[in-house]
């Protein structure tokens, strides 16, 4: 049993403003643990696993000898933010209780040898994880470059030809396509955009950032009236329309933005279904996608709601909202189920940390 397995966590132990604080101050010891043990449990859990097309019944290998650092957690991306998500505890979380087996666990990983494999793997599948898992490494890499740590330095110096590939197809089979994918799943371009965009902004990359903001209004500056009232679409764990706006009010100086979302969000009324947290019953393989609908929901809009003036319309009912979301999505976040125990505490950590360096620079 990890340490953290059996821990009682009822998140309505909780306040709602630390939830949305965006600072991890009031983490105590038992949600610090909650939040290491999972992604702990899984980054070496090779099976069950994701397995995409198989050609010939030669072509098979194991995720571990395709992948040999993010070959657990179910999937690729999976992986990925379930690494960034230990880093980014370590270098917030002052005193981690976990922190001396995340440590050996990450060192076991992160090898120059490791790395350079996982690199090759994209110089024959130029598209693979395009650009959702591209999205969570570059905001691994950011948490590399901000933590003032040794080990974290030679981590950041193994994976960097990876993060050198990745961003060398970003540029090439990214940001050259001609439409977005306004989808709520993997393949969504907003969310994909903003973690370039954050990348850009920490690494001091200005090439990229223009580009990144150009492509951005390529995209969505002409998009109005967002079509809410079809949201949510199947198994979506993000809103295509507030994942949009959580972009634009980045690349958008204040000014700009509130022009745009007077057009994009014209008439949004406080009891509008899209301003609801579900309540999901946990009877199919997806459902959990809603767990982590409800999470980036109110990351989103706790974003948005920043962003926003002190007399706009919408800052208070977006931030209400936001603190709806959190705690329906976190009452079903810790569950051990694979199906979201693998991923979900990516997603409460995102949010708990959503104003600290990282996330959304200015």
């Amino acid at each position: 049993m990890s340490k953290g397995e059996g821990l009682d966590l009822d998140i309505e132990d909780y306040e709602v403003d630390d939830l949305l604080s965006g600072k991890p101050d009031w983490i105590d010891s038992k949600m610090a643990e909650k939040l290491a043990d999972l992604p702990l449990d899984c980054i070496e859990k090779e099976f069950p696993h994701f397995v995409y097309s198989v050609s010939d019944h030669d072509y098979f290998t194991t995720p571990k000898e395709q992948h040999p650092i993010f070959y657990g957690c179910f999937d690729w991306h999976s992986a990925v933010h379930s690494h960034w998500s230990l880093i980014r505890q370590l270098r917030l979380l002052d005193d981690h209780p976990l922190k001396n087996e995340i440590i050996e666990k990450l060192d076991k990983q992160f090898t120059e040898e490791k790395a350079e494999k996982e690199k090759l793997y994209f110089d024959e599948n130029r598209d693979f994880e395009k650009p959702y898992g591209w999205a969570w490494f570059m905001r691994l890499m950011v948490e590399l470059e901000l933590w003032d740590d040794e080990q974290a330095n030679r981590w950041k110096r193994n994976l960097k030809p990876l993060e050198n590939k990745l961003l060398e197809l970003i540029q090439s089979r990214f940001l050259e396509q001609e439409h977005p994918l306004r989808v709520g799943t993997h393949g969504n371009s907003a969310f994909a955009l903003q973690a370039f965009w954050d990348h850009a902004v920490i690494m001091e990359n200005q090439k990229l950032k223009a580009k990144v903001e150009k492509k951005s209004r390529e995209f969505f500056m002409n998009d109005t009236s967002a079509p809410i009232d079809y949201e949510p679409v199947g198994w979506d764990f993000l809103s295509p329309s507030l994942v949009e706006a959580d972009l634009m009010h980045r690349v958008l100086d204040q000014e700009e933005f509130l022009d745009w979302l007077n057009g994009f969000l014209p008439e949004l009324p406080s009891d509008h279904p899209i301003l609801e947290p579900f309540k999901v019953e946990l009877d199919e393989l997806m459902k959990f996608h809603l767990v982590g609908l409800n999470l980036s929901k109110a990351w989103c809009l706790s974003s948005i709601s920043r962003a926003l003036p002190e007399e706009h319309r919408y800052k208070d009912i977006f931030l209400e909202s936001a603190g709806n979301h959190a705690v329906q999505g976190l009452k079903q976040t810790f569950s051990r189920d694979y199906r979201g125990s693998h991923w979900l505490t990516s997603f409460a950590l995102y949010l708990f940390t959503l104003e600290e360096d990282g996330i959304d620079p200015c």
